[in-house]
């Protein structure tokens, strides 16, 4: 058997985590497990139960384990440490589950922007289901499960591929379908969206910078399950797109106010990674225009 020669890693964290005490006893044992030609298992086992120690002490749960480090002699910002750690804790692990919740299985966000118009308002705040795409790992973009692959028609909240920024967009394309967009015109896999007039009354709750546009709802069907879009006549932007087939992985995806909407004309086709969750409910609506006052009628509505 080789002679023992402990790894650089493991002298480095002894150092860095063992105490004096633990540090001074060992330091006899290293020289009688190299005249034993010890194994490798022993120093970790050595650098571990400095680790835990240390982290024991910290939180003031094991102080009587380490000899050389009592408690009432332990420095008073190590005691003021350890006494919050133990009276918040739990709030603390209360914190971490509750963010991880919002984080992996549902969320609610607030909506500043009218790229969702007329459907979704500046001021709502809608409900977010983020596992039915598949239960990700916490703070991250990394799925744990498969879930639900996104459909046409779902109002979706996605990474911006472009600058990570949280976009809420509705999924106009899957993989393998073929988009084109002729002069406003949504065609999906050779089929014509159909257009008619649209719900008058969903004018009267854009907020006021929107409806000095002379904006135009319209009901759109077809080629997609049926909703309305909004159309800003003064407004400059890309009315035609594509043909293109979506690949595998990826989607396109349209702001409900065609003509005030950062999308995938502007951002590209948007990976199934990137798209966080699915809207499903809008919790309630504060009208900007009004100072903040409750919206009437958006309490709980289902997203349409």
């Amino acid at each position: 058997m080789r002679p023992l020669r402990p790894p650089l890693i493991a002298l480095w964290l002894l150092e860095r985590f063992g105490d004096r005490y633990r540090k001074e006893a060992l330091a006899g044992d290293f020289i009688e497990q190299f005249s034993a030609r010890g194994s490798r298992t022993w120093v970790w086992i050595q650098v571990l139960r400095a680790i835990a120690l240390h982290f024991s002490s910290f939180v003031g749960e094991s102080t009587d384990s380490d000899p050389g480090q009592p408690p009432e002699e332990s420095p008073p910002r190590q005691r003021r440490l350890s006494k919050y750690w133990r009276e918040y804790r739990g709030a603390l692990a209360f914190l971490l589950f509750f963010a991880g919740f919002r984080s992996a299985w549902a969320d609610w966000v607030y909506v500043p922007t009218g790229s969702m118009n007329p459907t979704i308002l500046e001021g709502d705040r809608l409900l977010i289901d983020k596992h039915v795409y598949g239960l990700r790992v916490p703070f991250s973009l990394v799925h744990l499960t498969q879930g639900e692959n996104p459909r046409r028609g779902d109002i979706v909240t996605l990474d911006s591929p472009a600058d990570g920024t949280l976009l809420l967009k509705r999924v106009i394309a899957v993989p393998g379908d073929v988009v084109t967009l002729d002069q406003e015109h949504l065609i999906v896999n050779g089929v014509p969206a159909e257009y008619e007039p649209g719900d008058s009354r969903e004018l009267r709750e854009l907020v006021a910078a929107t409806r000095r546009s002379d904006p135009e709802v319209l009901r759109e069907s077809g080629a997609v399950p049926a909703h309305d879009v909004l159309l800003l006549p003064r407004r400059r932007a890309p009315s035609t797109y594509g043909p293109v087939v979506v690949p595998k992985e990826l989607y396109f995806v349209l702001g409900d106010n065609r003509d005030n909407s950062a999308d995938s004309r502007y951002i590209g086709l948007i990976p199934r990674r990137n798209i966080v969750g699915k809207a499903t409910r809008i919790l309630f609506s504060l009208d900007p225009d009004r100072h903040g006052l409750p919206r009437a009628g958006r309490l709980f509505e289902p997203v349409r």
